[in-house]
């Protein structure tokens, strides 16, 4: 049994990571672990960059492809698709959002790592509504990038 099975929680060993270089053009991380039969991330890839053998695989993302276009964290049902973009010594993560309130462009808000726990404060630089889904893209350092999974915000 793996540990995020007992935990609920992920670790960067369970996952397959994009290299600093794809990182710097913008790509689509997946942290999907489980072997069900889902696929609308597939379907909405407009550059076939997303794959499964079969619809019980878990998908598999071909990071020279991806564009970072957004269309997968959008149709995610899991919310475990998220945008990774750096830019010399920040990170832009795209996060799929569906609590309330939700933030607006400016605010700062508390980046929460996988387990829950405040990681400090961010700064929302997009939001957008794509479907059901919000996403909200923030800003922060580098070291950042595959630590933050998602935000807190505060009511004002």
């Amino acid at each position: 049994m793996k540990e995020y099975e007992k935990t609920g929680v992920l670790s960067i060993e369970d996952l397959r990571l994009p290299s600093e270089e794809q990182l710097k053009k913008g790509v689509a991380v997946i942290e999907c672990v489980q072997n069900i039969p889902c696929n609308p991330c597939v379907d909405a890839c407009p550059v076939k960059a997303i794959s499964m053998r079969n619809i019980n695989d878990i998908p598999v993302i071909d990071y020279d492809k991806c564009t970072g276009c957004g269309n997968c964290v959008a149709v995610c049902p899991g919310l475990a698709i998220f945008l990774v973009k750096t830019k010399d010594d920040t990170v832009f993560i795209s996060i799929p959002y569906e609590f309330l309130p939700i933030p607006n462009v400016g605010d700062r808000v508390e980046m929460l790592d996988r387990r829950g726990e405040k990681k400090g404060k961010a700064e929302v630089v997009r939001v957008r509504r794509a479907g059901k889904t919000t996403i909200v893209t923030i800003k922060t350092e580098k070291r950042f990038a595959m630590v933050v999974r998602n935000i807190r915000v505060k009511d004002a």
